[in-house]
């Protein structure tokens, strides 16, 4: 377990999948994600058991606080050992909250340390789209720069929508 002052990670574990699945079938969480389709008991299985549960490259976290309600998910994903690279990824569930400046803001944070820490990582990267803009509030808190937008990558809302790029540097991390 990893703990923050106010959140812990923990591992995912199968009582968390239908929450979890729930949330993330919520339209307006989902409209942020890049698995775009409502997920079903079955493909949130095999999610768990390919990924979180036998993906090396894939290091998925339950965010709790510390009272141990659960109140999403975060992790690390595409971890590239050779180029010491992962993709970050956080939401927060509970409450219909999304993206907040407390439990996501120090579960981020936690999951940070963790990554450039105990995985020796030199870059943790994140792709969102242009319009989610909770997150493009978390990530300079967090320490990420906008390093670049990808122009019209994806269709959404009867719109076309830009990806922006952010990156985080070992040396850059805030402790």
């Amino acid at each position: 377990m990893l703990s923050g002052q106010i959140t812990q990670l923990r591992a995912i574990e199968p009582k968390d999948l239908e929450p979890l699945r729930l949330w993330r079938n919520k339209p307006d969480f989902r409209r942020y994600f890049r698995e775009y389709r409502e997920i079903s008991v079955e493909m949130q299985e095999a999610w768990y058991r390919n990924s979180v549960l036998n993906d090396p490259r894939v290091r998925m976290f339950a965010i709790e606080d510390k009272a141990e309600r659960l109140l999403g998910a975060c992790g690390l994903c595409y971890i590239d050992a050779i180029n010491r690279s992962a993709d970050f990824s956080i939401y927060i569930g509970a409450d219909d909250l999304y993206i907040d400046d407390v439990f996501a803001l120090d579960a981020g944070r936690t999951l940070i340390a963790y990554g450039f820490a105990e995985l020796n990582l030199h870059r943790i990267w994140a792709e969102i789209y242009d319009f989610d803009l909770p997150k493009q509030a978390l990530f300079p808190k967090l320490g990420f720069t906008q390093e670049g937008r990808h122009r019209q990558t994806h269709w959404s809302e009867g719109q076309w929508s830009d990806s922006l790029f952010y990156g985080l540097l070992a040396g850059e991390a805030r402790a």
